[in-house]
């Protein structure tokens, strides 16, 4: 029997050390996040979750107090290089954030922005069509919007909202899904439901999420990273995180005495 071939690395960084300014947000992060699964991180706020998955899509250099060393490659091509173009690196690593953005366009609109903004393609209208009915399909949204794609888009509830932004993502096809906190802004049923989209694109994407929730993390990831204070303290699957944590950081944590 052939053997089963070993997952690719979705994305590794290597050294990564980041600084705002004088502080130092960074310390030398090595990971190691595998194909087709979801990773989890978490940590007390401030500890560099955030800023190292906005390093993944490289949006932290939009200011210019921002200074990294290190490398991060998505699929194997470092996307710190010089030579990289931001708008392919953003096309390949899709990005949801704590609050909902959609734009205040049609809902078909909101689907086709990226896709119009970074490809020089033009579909017919058959070809949009598919495209607009796929991606709300593929984030169980079509059944409720498919009468109404003309409606501006935030007039949607937030659930509908999040799931139309990761929609807007599906087009361009991206190999990496980061999300930043996408459930903060929603109430528990609605949290469940985008949980349950987010397991649902599991294999298909690659799929990176920052939360605060342990509960969540538990519920939603096949892994889980451990940050505090700018450094990688534990990664391992997120069931043995939380039953048998190898550091006392992690567990103390996890069980609540700070954070």
């Amino acid at each position: 029997m052939a053997s089963k071939q070993p997952r690719r690395l979705a994305i590794e960084s290597k050294g990564l050390s980041l600084w705002y300014g004088d502080f130092q947000a960074l310390f030398d992060v090595d990971l190691k996040i595998r194909e087709g699964k979801i990773t989890s991180l978490i940590g007390p706020s401030g500890c560099g979750k955030s800023t190292f998955l906005r390093s993944i899509n490289r949006i932290n250099e939009r200011h210019s107090y921002v200074r990294t060393e290190g490398t991060v490659e998505v699929f194997g091509e470092d996307v710190m290089g010089e030579d990289v173009e931001l708008v392919q690196v953003r096309r390949q690593v899709g990005m949801v954030f704590q609050r909902p953005n959609a734009l205040p366009i049609s809902i078909a609109d909101n689907v086709m922005f990226g896709y119009e903004l970074h490809t020089a393609a033009k579909p017919s209208r058959f070809e949009r069509d598919n495209l607009i009915e796929e991606s709300l399909k593929r984030v169980l949204l079509w059944d409720q919007v498919k009468d109404r794609l003309g409606d501006v888009a935030t007039s949607l509830s937030l659930e509908e909202q999040q799931k139309l932004c990761i929609a807007r993502l599906l087009p361009l096809k991206p190999s990496v899904l980061l999300m930043d906190e996408p459930c903060s802004a929603l109430d528990p049923k609605a949290t469940a439901a985008v949980e349950d989209l987010i397991w649902e694109l599991r294999g298909e994407y690659s799929i990176l999420i920052v939360t605060h929730n342990m509960a969540q993390a538990r519920r939603a990831s096949d892994e889980c990273i451990f940050m505090l204070m700018g450094k990688v303290i534990e990664h391992t699957k997120t069931e043995d995180m939380f039953l048998t944590p190898e550091n006392q950081a992690t567990a103390d944590y996890i069980e609540g005495r700070y954070g």
